[in-house]
């Protein structure tokens, strides 16, 4: 029964792709050697007719098909994903959008996120080393009872790895500071002062990172929306 439901989610995704959409896909980076090009909204219109189906999830990860797996952090329920499964998935990861979506819909709000984050970001793995940064840049987000300290004790690692110039991971180093920055005025001024640090830093990726952070941080847009101005 499980596996009639898998092929018939894998051929409603085939009938939702096109070779149109996997051109666009893979002119933003995006690994297309398993894909059926189908966009994000048509998946999460899907998804709602499988919330919170764990099994499906695991079932529809094995497919190996990237809209499969995407569909899989949509409807997977969070109480029920182990440490061991995400350790798994994450080894996975073979394009920087399906990084970000697991991370940001589903591992994101599993309780073993912030130990996560730390582990990967020390991972040599390019999409790994994203996954620890774009969990920090979700937690920033969504975790709306995370104390501060957990946010501080974030920016060693931003610190650490700036000078990783790999773009996946560069990226996503700098969007971590910046959604920390952001994340309320107690966090916004040693972000800020971090960022101002890398923009001195010989490497090429950190003053990239730092600048830009900086650029963001001293907005007027942000600082109105955290009171600074």
């Amino acid at each position: 029964m499980r596996q009639t439901l898998v092929q018939d989610v894998l051929d409603q995704l085939a009938a939702l792709g096109s070779e149109h959409n996997r051109a666009g896909m893979a002119r933003f980076g995006i690994n297309v050697e398993n894909a059926y090009g189908v966009g994000i909204p048509p998946l999460r219109q899907l998804a709602r007719t499988h919330r919170r189906d764990h099994p499906l999830a695991l079932a529809l990860w094995t497919t190996g098909k990237h809209e499969a797996r995407l569909l899989a952090a949509f409807v997977d329920d969070p109480r029920q994903v182990t440490e061991e499964q995400m350790e798994s998935w994450v080894r996975d990861f073979d394009s920087w959008d399906l990084c970000d979506q697991v991370c940001g819909n589903l591992f994101d709000r599993t309780p073993f996120a912030p130990a996560r984050a730390v582990d990967w970001a020390h991972h040599q793995e390019q999409f790994v080393r994203r996954a620890g940064f774009v969990l920090m840049t979700q937690l920033a987000v969504h975790d709306k009872r995370a104390p501060d300290s957990l946010f501080l004790s974030f920016l060693p690692l931003v610190e650490h790895y700036a000078d990783d110039d790999r773009n996946f991971v560069r990226k996503a180093v700098n969007w971590a500071l910046r959604q920390i920055g952001k994340r309320n005025a107690a966090l916004y001024a040693p972000a800020l002062e971090l960022a101002d640090q890398l923009r001195e830093q010989p490497s090429k990726s950190a003053r990239w990172i730092g600048s830009d952070a900086a650029r963001e941080l001293r907005s007027e847009a942000v600082r109105t929306k955290l009171g600074l101005s």
